[in-house]
């Protein structure tokens, strides 16, 4: 009786036969070099596993040194609308067959180029970017190397794929919404100056002003710097202004907890004495006292729609730059003094 043969060692072409996709779609799930439907990735893997197929090991060092990883660089990664965000990009790159890499930019400009410097020595397929201010020598810098860039959060004068919340009639139907109660004086607390969210949430407030016939005051306009600590200043400088205000618009969440324990400091309540409405939503937003008025960004769906473009510019460098703007939601709660709307 003839020997039995020795069994031969299974090649990606087995694996592609046993999954029933070409070779090369094999090839970009093991090195995750293009994105691939996560079913297919599921078969391929599954199809690894049937014929006990072993990747190159210079795939694998491939893999290693950043294929199949996007770069993430954001400020302040424990701010809880950038961790939805964060969680959005995330679960959506995983079901695509890529990790994601993070790195903190502390919203300064030369940690940025720092933050984006490593992510390409780590060798990432596309950069996610929360840019500091226009993000242009972020963009310029990973552009040498032909890594994509797809901007979040703040839109940057730049021919790259961004994805972003609108800014200005959200804060301004916010000023709306406090007018149609009565409020006249009416004042904001921005965020840190040069930033684009601040500038257009501004123009907001502004723009809400004007539509309801209040004239404007610059000293009713303050400073937070988008810190809990500048948005307490920000309260002080308001209350010693010899009319200080009814109502204030905060522009984003961390201002807003400020804000909130400023007033409560010095015995005003929100909103016997003080109406509040915010730019920025929390998950425990209606488990303040009083539940909080905002207007809530769509993280989610903004990391969502930041893999989803950074996917298809892998895929296909040449697509035209593409910018998607998203509405927020406005929660009408109990903060600005009016009855919250039947849910």
């Amino acid at each position: 009786m003839a020997g039995r043969a020795p069994r031969q060692t299974p090649t990606m072409s087995d694996v592609a036969r046993r999954a029933g996709v070409s070779v090369s779609t094999v090839s970009h799930v093991l090195n995750k070099t293009r994105p691939v439907a996560p079913a297919t990735v599921r078969v391929v893997l599954d199809a690894v596993a049937e014929t006990g197929y072993v990747p190159d090991p210079v795939a694998r060092a491939l893999d290693s040194t950043g294929y199949g990883t996007i770069g993430l660089a954001m400020s302040a990664l424990s701010n809880p609308y950038f961790s939805n965000v964060v969680h959005g990009i995330d679960r959506d790159a995983s079901a695509a067959g890529y990790s994601v890499l993070m790195a903190d930019t502390h919203d300064d400009a030369d940690t940025e180029i720092k933050a984006v410097s490593e992510l390409l020595r780590r060798r990432v397929s596309a950069i996610i970017l929360a840019a500091s201010g226009d993000g242009a020598q972020a963009i310029r810098y990973a552009d040498k190397v032909d890594v994509p860039v797809i901007a979040i959060d703040r839109f940057v004068p730049a021919a790259i794929d961004q994805v972003a919340v609108d800014n200005t009639e959200p804060t301004a139907i916010l000023v709306d919404h406090l007018a149609s109660v009565g409020h006249t004086r009416i004042a904001m607390i921005t965020g840190r100056d040069g930033l684009t969210t601040t500038l257009e949430r501004l123009d907001g407030y502004r723009l809400g002003l004007r539509r309801n016939s209040i004239d404007a005051d610059p000293s009713y306009e303050a400073d937070g710097d988008s810190s809990e600590e500048g948005a307490a200043a920000a309260i002080g400088q308001l209350l010693s202004l010899p009319e200080p205000p009814t109502a204030l618009v905060v522009g984003n969440n961390r201002m807003t907890i400020g804000a909130m324990r400023a007033l409560r400091d010095v015995g005003l309540a929100v909103p016997g004495d003080m109406a509040l409405v915010s730019f920025d939503d929390f998950e425990w937003a209606d488990l303040f006292h009083p539940r909080l008025t905002a207007m809530a960004q769509p993280a989610l769906s903004i990391g969502e729609q930041a893999v989803s473009m950074a996917l298809s510019r892998i895929a296909s460098p040449a697509l035209p730059p593409r910018k998607v703007t998203i509405n927020p939601t406005f929660m009408h709660r109990e903060s600005c003094g009016c009855p919250p709307s039947e849910s």
